[in-house]
């Protein structure tokens, strides 16, 4: 029989008042009392290949090689050293503790538990809009996470324009903050209009905006999401430019565009081709009124003025001046008996993909 030498803690156990309770160890075939000490002694311990240690109303833990420590009051382990919540046994490695952070777990909850609880506090960002060309397809953009429900247009009107005096007014660049009050004059007047839409001016509030316009039965196009020349640019940044804002008002409003009008009104072969593969027609104009250049009520007025049947007129909702000028070009042209439409409804029909329209002769 081997005299083994045991470092023994004093333990202080609180059950129902302050004196300490008495530590009694038995050991077979030789059994030792040992009284609560103060400070860490060693006490020879005979033990024949194992030691069984018994602490009355504590715990009862047997050790082959080594002897833990059981503090009443914390979680089980070999030290301070370890970590709340871990345990170590003898040949194997010690259990990570918890993430800095992640809140209470029970002790030993699995590692997987304590990471996911870590994560689950991780903010998300709501969703970005495409951005390789393989994702800009007008098929289904991605859904967000929020979903809004689309608003409800407005049903389509039946217009024979090959009779009826129809002019189409159209807005560039918005919207901006004059939108809304442009909306309310052409509300009070029930007309309506089409709105060329700038991707990265929709933002906040202005998503609200849009979703006034298909409710109120205005008809959207693409205008690209930053109105760069996009004859300058490469096959894949027209698709980018067009795709982002078909994918944002989607999101939006629930509408899949079919029309978009080229910045400055520049396009070539390959600007077609990349509309027409989206599914959008090309709008220009044959009315200009050059708001964006002389910002002047009257002179605006005067030019819209000069609209004939069929005609699509040019203006930007982003300046004052225009829709200032808008009452008066109203009043202008319904009283030389214009009926004003949107672009589908002057046409007839949904213009094809790809090719260029100046107005609907």
């Amino acid at each position: 029989m081997r005299v083994w030498t045991v470092p023994m803690v004093m333990l202080i156990a609180v059950t129902g008042g302050p004196s300490p309770i008495s530590l009694v160890g038995s050991v077979e075939p030789a059994t030792t009392t040992v009284s609560a000490v103060s400070a860490v002694s060693a006490v020879p311990v005979p033990v024949p290949e194992a030691v069984s240690t018994t602490v009355p109303t504590t715990v009862s833990t047997t050790v082959p090689t080594t002897v833990p420590t059981t503090v009443p009051g914390s979680a089980t382990g070999t030290g301070a050293g370890t970590g709340a919540g871990t345990e170590a046994r003898a040949g194997s490695a010690p259990v990570p503790g918890p993430l800095p952070g992640a809140g209470s777990v029970r002790a030993g909850a699995p590692w997987d538990v304590v990471t996911r609880r870590a994560e689950d506090r991780t903010p998300r960002r709501g969703p970005e809009p495409p951005d390789t060309p393989e994702t800009l397809a007008p098929s289904e953009p991605p859904e967000p996470s929020g979903t809004l429900v689309p608003p409800v247009p407005r049903p389509p009107r039946r217009v024979d324009c090959e009779r009826v005096r129809c002019v189409a007014l159209t807005f560039d660049d918005g919207p901006g903050p004059y939108t809304g009050w442009l909306l309310d004059i052409l509300a009070e007047r029930r007309v309506r209009a089409s709105f060329f839409v700038v991707g990265r001016m929709v933002s906040g509030e202005d998503e609200a905006v849009l979703r006034r316009m298909v409710a109120e039965g205005h008809e959207l196009g693409n205008h690209t999401w930053n109105h760069p020349q996009l004859t300058r640019l490469p096959y894949g940044d027209i698709r980018q430019e067009l795709g982002r804002t078909q994918w944002l008002v989607k999101r939006v409003t629930g509408v899949t565009m079919n029309l978009m009008r080229p910045p400055y009104g520049l396009t070539d072969p390959r600007v077609a081709a990349e509309s027409r593969h989206l599914g959008l027609a090309q709008i220009l104009w044959n009315v200009d009124t050059r708001d964006w250049h002389d910002r002047d009520v009257s002179v605006v007025a005067h030019r819209a003025a000069g609209a004939g049947p069929g005609s699509i007129v040019l203006l930007h909702d982003i300046h004052p001046s225009t829709v200032r000028a808008v009452p008066r070009l109203l009043d202008d042209l319904a009283g030389r008996g214009y009926r004003f439409v949107t672009l589908s409804e002057l046409y007839g029909r949904r213009p094809a993909p790809g090719r260029r329209h100046y107005h609907n002769p």
